[in-house]
This record gives C-alpha cells, structure tokens and sequence, in this order.
C-alpha cells in the first residue's frame, strides 16, 4: 500500500526500532510508497511513511530492494555533499563515504552481507541516517 510521507522533523528525529518478521507489510509498504515516488526519491526509511522500524528501501536504476536492521560495518573515503530529502524542504551539507559495507537483513528477513559504492553507498548512508534519527 502507498502511504502518505511523514514530513514532521520532530517525528522523524526519533531513533527506530528493530523490525521483525511481524513488520513484513510494512517492507512492502515502502517498496510501494517508494515505486509511487520514484520519479522523485532515491531511497526511503519506515520512518518516511510513519513507522520507527529500522526498514530502508533503495532504488538502484529499476531494481528495488530492502535493508532490514542495516549496520555499516566499513567506511572509506570520507567527502562532503548536500542532499535533499523528500520528507524535507531544501538541501543540506552532509559528510559521507564512497565505499561502505553494509550487514543486513533481505525483504525474507535473510542474513546479507553487501559492499556498496558512490551513489547507491551515499542512497543507504542518507536513509540510515534516518533510521537512527538523523535529521540532515
């Protein structure tokens, strides 16, 4: 289902949850909410859609997956950037990394294990941010 976006800072400033297996509609949820918006957005967080579960969703080209209980778990090569955000007015400075690797868990709640680079590295730290109540 398409939900609406969650534009209130005060929400989105707050740190989500793990998800569980119970969360399931809610990965499809933003899958959807991101397919609807994807001539705009990038990327989205459960926060986005009104849910503090720690849920992303990234689209790289056409394709389209999930990050379940994300953890970066390497960085490389720090640089500076602005981006916007659909749940924001505006752009911001922001620090972020070229390479990253990233733990964890698939849309069937399976162990994963990525390394991701330049614009789809900068897509996952942007909605991770999120996740952790990280308002850019």
């Amino acid at each position: 289902m398409v939900r609406p976006i969650m534009r209130d800072p005060l929400f989105l400033a707050g740190k989500s949850a793990p998800a569980t297996e119970a969360d399931k509609q809610v990965v499809q949820d933003l899958l959807d909410t991101l397919k609807a918006n994807q001539d705009r957005c990038v990327g989205m967080a459960a926060n986005m859609i009104g849910v503090r579960k720690n849920i992303i969703v990234v689209a790289a080209g056409p394709f389209m997956f999930a990050m379940i209980n994300a953890k970066i778990t390497r960085r490389k090569g720090a640089y500076q950037t602005e981006e916007g955000c659909l749940s924001l007015d505006g752009v911001r400075p922001c620090t972020r990394y070229q390479e990253i690797e990233v733990d964890y868990l698939d849309q069937n709640f399976q162990p994963q294990h990525g390394k991701y680079t330049d614009w789809i590295a900068q897509i996952i730290q942007h909605e991770l941010d999120h996740v952790d109540g990280v308002v850019i």
